[in-house]
């Protein structure tokens, strides 16, 4: 989804969003270089590394994120920051654990050319 305008959606209508496309990441906007997700990892958080800085923020459950084997635990509310390129997983989480994942900046290539 690419946005031009304001963008507002509740956390509600967010999982709403994220059940009903029965997946673990849905984006909810994109402007530029910035992306607005909601995941949800079920079982194995099976992510590489992104090609942008990402900003996690908790929204419910609990968890451990492993960030380069630097593990950190989190909870509602927390805010986490992963670099672009950056080897990273949750591990540990419970079975209700939802985080909102911003994607920010320029891509890895695009700071290379610059």
């Amino acid at each position: 989804m690419k946005t031009t305008e304001s963008f507002g959606i509740s956390t509600l209508q967010a999982l709403e969003r994220l059940q009903r496309e029965g997946t673990d990441l849905v984006n909810l906007s994109r402007n530029g270089n910035l992306s607005i997700d909601i995941y949800k990892p079920r079982g194995t958080d099976r992510q590489k590394p992104h090609d942008k800085d990402e900003v996690y923020i908790v929204i419910s459950g609990k968890g451990t994120l492993n960030c380069n084997n630097k593990k950190t635990d989190c909870t509602p509310g927390d805010i986490l920051y992963v670099p672009a390129g950056m080897e990273h997983r949750f591990e540990g989480f419970s079975t209700d654990f939802v985080t909102w994942a911003v994607f920010t900046g320029p891509s890895i290539q695009e700071k290379i050319a610059m």
